[in-house]
């Protein structure tokens, strides 16, 4: 997925209000950009981490900067939410994920279940549904261990209830983990940060859902799906 251009590079003065984050570009101009992430960025929002903004001329914006990249632990991190269901789109239309591969339609954001959503809805004659979820992820703190979530995600944690009843009827359930690094070979569901998550993640793993963790390949250009990575604490089942 190429990310919006141009780009800039600049330092992360504050972010505030969730949605907000001021910078002073590597040219000197101080803006404030759009924080498309509102979670705790933990890790990810630290004044004199230097960052990357894309620009758009759109006059109907109010904030013409938003921000797409963190530099962290020496590399390059994405923080816009917005990006995984694109990237999953993206690798879906070209089969770059092998275990979801072989569906004849593809269907975002399916009403299902009580007042939910599901991200992407896979059909095809010959096969039960699967109905997939995705999540961003991004933070990490020990080695090269990702970690979801980074605070308390409790409409995270009914997906997953969501996605299990579609298993009991007989259909297929995946939960997808996006994680917008370079630097991880693993996952783990964050028990400290949110013990509810992380135990609503193993019961619905433990239910039939499948669980998938991909990190992703980022420059200032692009992000792309790259590789699956393993489950580190996934019930034995």
């Amino acid at each position: 997925m190429l990310l919006p251009q141009p780009m800039a590079r600049g330092v992360l003065v504050q972010r505030y209000k969730r949605f907000f984050v001021d910078m002073v570009l590597d040219d000197g101009r101080e803006v404030t950009a759009h924080c498309p992430n509102p979670g705790a960025m933990l890790g990810l929002k630290d004044p004199g981490l230097a960052a990357w903004v894309s620009w758009s001329g759109d006059p109907k914006r109010k904030l013409a900067w938003t921000l797409q990249l963190v530099e962290a632990d020496g590399g390059l991190v994405g923080v816009n939410t917005m990006n995984p269901n694109k990237l999953v789109a993206e690798a879906l239309a070209a089969d770059a994920i092998p275990e979801l591969s072989g569906y004849a339609v593809i269907r975002p954001e399916v009403k299902y279940s009580e007042a939910s959503r599901v991200d992407f809805l896979l059909t095809h004659p010959d096969r039960p549904p699967c109905w997939l979820e995705v999540k961003n992820c991004h933070y990490r703190r020990d080695g090269t261990l990702a970690e979801f979530p980074d605070c308390v995600a409790a409409r995270s944690a009914k997906h997953l209830k969501d996605l299990a009843a579609e298993v009991a009827k007989g259909a297929r359930a995946v939960q997808l983990f996006v994680i917008q690094r370079t630097d991880c070979d693993s996952f783990a569901a964050c028990d400290d940060l949110d013990p509810v998550y992380a135990r609503g993640l193993r019961d619905a793993a433990e239910a039939g859902v499948e669980v998938l963790c991909y990190r992703c390949d980022i420059s200032p250009d692009a992000i792309r799906i790259s590789q699956r990575i393993p489950w580190r604490d996934a019930p034995a089942i």
